[in-house]
């Protein structure tokens, strides 16, 4: 037993059909003896001082729960106090069930050591669907609005609504000035002299009153032309005097 550099190495198994030797035995705790894997529990080297620390448990084909079996009592009594109390059906799922990576056609089951969360969707994902890309990651969660955010918004829109309605304000008064800048010009008719408020009585009043159709109505003024340039005046004098200045101070042609 043991090698010469580990003399006290590994012990027998006190069970005396099996004795095996064990580099890692185990020692019982109420016996004080070594065993083997095989003969560890109170059961199997049938323990002489087990007492009630002797620990049966069965799984229950319901619920999935472990069901510890009373020491002295009657297996099925304990089975029927659980199925009264404690049994919950809808737990078996929950225990059975091994959850799998949820990207269409993958089958992985995901464990501890090959599970990763995203950190945009917070879905967990097997090592091979880890990235968005992979897994069509819809991208992270739009935060709920809160009370604060609101009020914020409000602000904000009540805000620019005033400005909106400050800048209308002050269009509207610049075309009342503009209009009223623009009433203090008179059009004056080219033909009678006639002075109107705007252009569009103006066109009325030629319309009406100088209209070639109206003989009657026509003021007929005579006009004179230069022989040079070909510019009509209403006086001659005034002819006169642009032939003088600007044709060298003579009329004929």
């Amino acid at each position: 037993m043991g090698t010469p550099e580990f003399p006290d190495l590994g012990r027998h198994c006190s069970v005396q059909h099996c004795k095996q030797i064990d580099f890692l035995p185990f020692t019982c705790d109420r016996c004080d003896l070594s065993y083997c894997l095989e003969h560890r529990s109170y059961i199997k080297h049938q323990c002489s001082k087990a007492g009630n620390n002797d620990v049966t448990v069965v799984i229950c084909p319901l619920c999935a729960k472990g069901v510890r079996l009373i020491p002295n009592e009657d297996p099925n009594i304990s089975w029927e106090n659980h199925v009264n109390t404690e049994c919950d059906p809808s737990n078996y799922d929950k225990v059975t069930k091994k959850k799998k990576c949820p990207v269409r056609r993958c089958k992985e089951v995901l464990t501890f050591s090959n599970t990763i969360k995203c950190k945009d969707c917070s879905v967990d994902y097997c090592l091979k669907h880890r990235f968005g890309l992979d897994h069509d990651c819809p991208g992270p969660k739009k935060p709920a609005t809160t009370s604060s955010s609101f009020w914020a918004t409000s602000l904000l829109n009540v805000a620019s609504s005033f400005r909106e309605n400050r800048q209308v304000a002050r269009d509207g008064a610049g075309l009342r000035r503009s209009s009223s800048g623009s009433a203090g010009q008179m059009e004056e008719c080219p033909q009678c002299r006639v002075k109107f408020s705007s252009v569009t009585a103006l066109v009325e009043h030629v319309k009406k009153v100088h209209d070639r159709n109206n003989q009657s109505r026509v003021l007929k003024v005579s006009i004179d032309v230069c022989p040079k340039c070909g510019r009509g005046f209403r006086d001659p004098v005034s002819l006169v005097e642009h032939v003088e200045k600007d044709h060298g101070g003579t009329s004929k042609a």
